[in-house]
């Protein structure tokens, strides 16, 4: 006797099935996506919505009525159904590659977001950005999952030229800190999906206690970027939902802004940088 499970059909396939049983405004949206199904990865739900003239909530309703958590899930099924397994992995390398190969294009995948971001930055908002961290009384970095570490890369870059910065790993204390900002503080919401609920929680929060806000992401029609006072986009081409080329990308907005930062106080920058190496001396050998 065969005890194997039959499969879950794929998300592609649960669509066409619903076609006839669900609202005609959900229905616009499934038979957008079955036209283009590899459009859905590169978009927000926000675009989807706007090109079926419907709103963000029908797209949403739509991914529940096929049994998925949300849009985020979505793109991730529907990339499982149309790619290869490989490029779920790494969107350029193919399974005949060998290590030094596979490297090389993960440094080429990497260099190109770099380009890309570069291109997509705006003068005005890099400006703006900058000004607004060099004025703040306090500034609260925010992030969770894979983008914590860009969130404690800020933190580290933004200390060390004397800024006061925090950035705690907990989400309640995220919280409760942007609870405890005023108007002359900022929040600095760091998510390339710009779709993850908590941030949005926190620069929420910091807004209503007149924060300013900043948000570096991928996708500038998402929620978090519409809180925004000033969005920075980082760009990257993948299909795999922990994106890597979209760290690389982020980590070097920030590295920018603290140059800049540390140029226009360069003194204090630089006895701020001398404290830090004295204080580790000691643990060097």
């Amino acid at each position: 006797m065969n005890d194997s499970k039959s499969e879950k059909p794929n998300t592609l396939a649960r669509l066409r099935s619903s076609l006839q049983s669900i609202p005609e405004s959900e229905r616009k949206v499934a038979e957008w996506i079955l036209r283009d199904p590899g459009q859905v990865i590169s978009c927000s739900m926000a675009q989807i919505a706007n090109e079926c003239g419907v709103s963000d909530t029908t797209v949403l309703r739509l991914c529940r009525d096929l049994g998925l958590q949300g849009f985020t899930e979505l793109k991730i099924s529907i990339a499982q159904d149309i790619v290869s397994p490989t490029q779920l992995i790494h969107d350029s390398i193919s399974s005949g590659d060998d290590p030094l190969t596979i490297a090389r294009k993960v440094f080429q995948t990497n260099v190109q977001a770099l380009y890309d971001t570069l291109e997509m930055l705006d003068a005005d908002s890099l400006t703006t950005a900058i000004d607004l961290i060099e004025r703040s009384r306090r500034i609260l970095i925010t992030g969770v999952g894979g983008s914590m570490p860009i969130a404690l890369w800020a933190y580290q870059r933004f200390m060390r030229v004397g800024l006061p910065v925090s950035a705690p790993t907990d989400i309640y204390l995220q919280i409760m800190e942007a609870s405890l900002l005023s108007k002359e503080d900022l929040v600095i919401a760091v998510s390339y999906s710009g779709m993850t609920t908590d941030p949005v929680m926190v620069v929420s929060e910091a807004k209503k206690h007149g924060a300013a806000t900043m948000v570096l992401t991928g996708n500038p029609q998402s929620k978090l970027a519409e809180l925004a006072d000033v969005k920075l986009l980082a760009v990257s081409h993948e299909t795999r939902s922990d994106v890597i080329a979209a760290r690389v990308a982020m980590s070097s907005v920030i590295d920018a802004i603290s140059i800049v930062i540390s140029l226009r106080h360069l003194d204090n920058a630089l006895a701020v940088d001398k404290k830090i190496v004295n204080s580790i001396l000691p643990k060097t050998y």
